[in-house]
This record gives C-alpha cells, sequence and structure tokens, in this order.
C-alpha cells in the first residue's frame, strides 16, 4: 500500500510548509477542500442494508484462508479478491501456471461466489520480487528495480513498468489468462501506481515514460479481458503531489481509463489522510465515469491508518468505522465496488457484524 511517507511526500510537505510561511495561514486552505467530508458520515450505523455497490473480501498472500471463511455463507459479500503475483502464472518464459487460480476460482464457484483477481508487479518486502525470474536478466534491463523508503532502506520490488519489453511480456501474460479465464472471473486489476523511481535511481526511467507504460498497460489489460470488470488503482504518480505540484500525470490516468472502458480504484481508503484525499479521493468525487469505481480497505484502514504500524481510530469514541467507511464509499465516492481486508481481528469483530443477512 501506498501509505508510507515517500521522498515525494516529504518534499511535498516542504512545498506544503513554504507556502504557509510565505502567504500565511490563511492561505493554508488549499489542499484541505475535502478535509472534513468524512464528518457527515460520522453517525453512521450497522447494520449496512444491501445496496448497489459489490462486496468483496480482500486475500493478499494468505489466499489459504478462504476455506471456510464466513463471507462463503454471507449473501452481501459477492467474493473474494485475491492477490496473485506475475512469478506465480509465468514461472518460465511462455510457460504458464494457472493452477492456483483454478483450484480458487473452483472453490468459490462451488459456494456460489465469485473471484476478483489482483495482479500484483511490485511488492513491499526487499527480499519477495513479484516478477518472473527470466525478466531479471540484461535482455530487460533487469526487469525489476528495487524501491527505497524514506530512510534509504529497501522496501520493495517494482516491474520496469515503463520498459517496452517487460510491457509486451507483461501484455502477452494477460492476454494468455484472458484466453482462459474472461467472463469467468468477475474482475481483475492491476496494481496500484504509486512507486519510489525517479531518475537518479534508474536512468531509464522517466516520468512520461512511466505515465505512458501505465496507460499500454491498461490498455493491454482491457484486450485481454473485454469482457470481466478491469480495474487499476490509481493512487499516486512519481513526480507530483496534488494540488501543489500537478503535472496531469493521475488526471491522465483516470481519463484514460474512462476513455478506454477501464476501471478505477484506489488500494486504501483513508478519509482523512490528506495525501489519499487529495489524489484518489479527490479524483473518485469530482469526476463522472461510466467505468467502475472501486475502493480497497486494507491493512490498518479499519482503525484510520495504513500497514500494520497501528494508530489511532477517526474518532477515539468510535470504535468500529465500517458504517463510516461505507458511507463515505458509497455516498461520496459513488463506488461500484469495495474490497474489504480481511485482516483481524476487525473483520469479525467489526465487518462481519456490521453488514446485514436481510
Amino acid at each position: 500500500m501506498a501509505a508510507k511517507l515517500t521522498t515525494s511526500i516529504v518534499l511535498a510537505a516542504l512545498i506544503f510548509m513554504t507556502h504557509q510561511i510565505c502567504f500565511g495561514q490563511g492561505s493554508g486552505k488549499i489542499g484541505e477542500k475535502y478535509k472534513n467530508a468524512y464528518k457527515k458520515y460520522l453517525n453512521a450505523n450497522c447494520p449496512i442494508r444491501e445496496d448497489n455497490i459489490q462486496h468483496y473480501v480482500y486475500f493478499a498472500r494468505e489466499r489459504h484462508e478462504i476455506v471456510d471463511h464466513p463471507l462463503l455463507k454471507h449473501p452481501m459479500f459477492k467474493g473474494a479478491q485475491i492477490m496473485y503475483t506475475w512469478k506465480n502464472f509465468e514461472p518460465q518464459k511462455g510457460q504458464y501456471d494457472f493452477s492456483i487460480l483454478k483450484e480458487d476460482y473452483d472453490y468459490l464457484k462451488k459456494h456460489g461466489k465469485k473471484l476478483f483477481v489482483q495482479i500484483q508487479d511490485a511488492t513491499f518486502y526487499p527480499n519477495n520480487n513479484a516478477v518472473p525470474d527470466y525478466l531479471l536478466t540484461n535482455e530487460y534491463d533487469g526487469g525489476a528495480i528495487l524501491q527505497y523508503n524514506e530512510n534509504g532502506e529497501p522496501a520493495g520490488w517494482v516491474a520496469k513498468r515503463w520498459n517496452e519489453k517487460v510491457r509486451e511480456r507483461f501484455a502477452l501474460f494477460l492476454q494468455v489468462l484472458g484466453e482462459e479465464y474472461d467472463g469467468k472471473i468477475e474482475g481483475i486489476n492491476l496494481q496500484e501506481t504509486a512507486i519510489e523511481v525517479n531518475e537518479k535511481i534508474d536512468f531509464s526511467f522517466s516520468e512520461q515514460n512511466y505515465v505512458s507504460g501505465l496507460k499500454a498497460n491498461m490498455l493491454a489489460l482491457k484486450k485481454a479481458f473485454p469482457t470481466s470488470t478491469t480495474m487499476i488503482y490509481a493512487n499516486f504518480m512519481p513526480g507530483e503531489w496534488l494540488p501543489w505540484e500537478d503535472k496531469g500525470y493521475l488526471k491522465s490516468i483516470y481519463k484514460y481509463g474512462e476513455e478506454i472502458g477501464v476501471g478505477l480504484g484506489g488500494p486504501d481508503l483513508m478519509v482523512k489522510r490528506t495525501g489519499q484525499l487529495n489524489h484518489a479521493l479527490t479524483l473518485m468525487h469530482e469526476g463522472h465515469y461510466t467505468v467502475p469505481i472501486g475502493i480497497a480497505i486494507q491493512d490498518g484502514n479499519y482503525i484510520g491508518e495504513t500497514g500494520n504500524a497501528g494508530g489511532s481510530n477517526i474518532d477515539s469514541s468510535i470504535k468500529n468505522i465500517v458504517p463510516l467507511l461505507h458511507g463515505f464509499a458509497k455516498d461520496f465516492l459513488r463506488v461500484s465496488y469495495m474490497f474489504w481486508v480481511n485482516q483481524e481481528p476487525y473483520f469479525t469483530e467489526h465487518v462481519v457484524p456490521c453488514f446485514s443477512k436481510n
């Protein structure tokens, strides 16, 4: 998830503080347009009634936990969103193995539930690379690159989405996957756009090439899956920080998704976090889309944070913010899909009891 403080975020914070110093506190309203939007939903209560939103339960590396999971017997959960790495499906160049996806698809189908696939080509752990090993060669300029956090420590890998040869292999993989599962699975989404890469880290990288690379992947996804729902998690873009530093990158991704029929989403429903509010959440709220809009509630979101670092709730008096999150997503974002992470104890204690079975 892209909630970690990044170099871009630190720079943006400096820009914001400079703005405050130069123009006074009264001008600090820039970037705070929706600061209090969540307050409208503070009184939202359980149970959550059935609506037009497609609710899925999200599983990251613990796909085995779908077995006998409460979602299987709950009518309001349409199925499971499961994350798979590119490497899972292409262990060797041009040799594809979708056996684990088939296992999950068949199991969910047997219980009357659907599968929504998330394709991972980036990771948040330095010892875990999501791209096939054959890409890690000179032929593909290494195929992936290590990312670093604000402390200069390795923080995970990302495929070189800006490299044409890497994209060609990714498009071919999607094509083969689509030939077998388009129209069978409910949907498929590409991982988030936020990455920790710049020209200093990789001389082959440029912000413009990255934008073009993402659009090429989106188009490849749509061509491979013309029937199932397609989506990209478009949250942050390297080189810009909205609204202070707007180069049009993220906005162009949302515009392109609408143009070609690829849905738009985000990996964290953070209703008080300035970064999320000013990027994906603003573009969702202010846009008028015909494509599906989706939002994920991932690790930490149930207490108003991201990741597993812990933190405070939206309001210390509110022990369960699930109804607030639902109300915000339904009314403010107008989403078509919500992906509730299977994070305990919150899923069992907060989510399940809050969803009405009637």
